[in-house]
């Protein structure tokens, strides 16, 4: 049932490009390798790194909304795909010192280096790494475990609760019917949930 609502709240159509000061970042969601169970770490082939984990991109308006997404890899071409899918271009676009957001064309590309310093001015994904808290800490905190390929359907979870935020000017009432319409039309059946494992 809660993975039907979470298909409701997934809202990818019908919607316009972000615009003005957008930020984008990455993350990884998975567990550490300290955690799992003796005979899974005893399987591992080679050394446990943050490529084992799922990567998800995150692209932020500012003031606005947010689009969260699993992508295949943090690789130039997965990451330029979303953004001129989902950014206007002539937008200025913050980010980290990830090389693969560099040669961004049609945007106004300003990043900053982690290594030495977290914001310059108005070049920073601070919003971003807000929202990954609260992605993060829900999945810690209440999912405990997410597997990778359930895991779109809770990032779009979260993505439907931070955008129907009060701060956006979404009553409750509003959210609830906002959820049910967005029921129209989808139809998430038992064979076609566990096809995705």
């Amino acid at each position: 049932m809660l993975h039907r609502l979470r298909a409701a709240a997934h809202d990818e159509d019908h919607r316009e490009p972000l615009f003005d000061e957008v930020e984008c970042d990455e993350t990884y969601v998975g567990g550490k390798t300290k955690f799992k169970h003796g005979r899974k770490i005893a399987q591992l082939t080679r050394k446990p790194s943050i490529h084992d984990k799922t990567p998800v991109m995150g692209i932020l308006q500012r003031g606005g909304t947010v689009r969260a997404m699993v992508v295949k890899n943090h690789k130039r071409v997965h990451l330029h795909a979303e953004i001129h899918k989902h950014v206007a271009p002539g937008s200025t676009i913050y980010t980290d010192d990830l090389h693969s957001y560099r040669g961004l064309l049609g945007y106004d590309h300003h990043y900053v280096d982690h290594l030495t310093k977290y914001v310059s001015g108005r070049i920073h994904t601070n919003g971003l790494e807000n929202f990954w808290s609260l992605l993060k800490r829900c999945i810690k905190g209440t999912y405990v475990q997410v597997t990778p390929e359930h895991l779109n359907a809770y990032v779009a979870e979260q993505v439907f609760r931070y955008n129907s935020r009060k701060k956006l000017g979404v009553s409750e009432e509003k959210r609830f019917s906002r959820l049910l319409e967005g029921t129209t039309g989808k139809r998430l059946t038992y064979a076609d949930l566990i096809s995705r494992q």
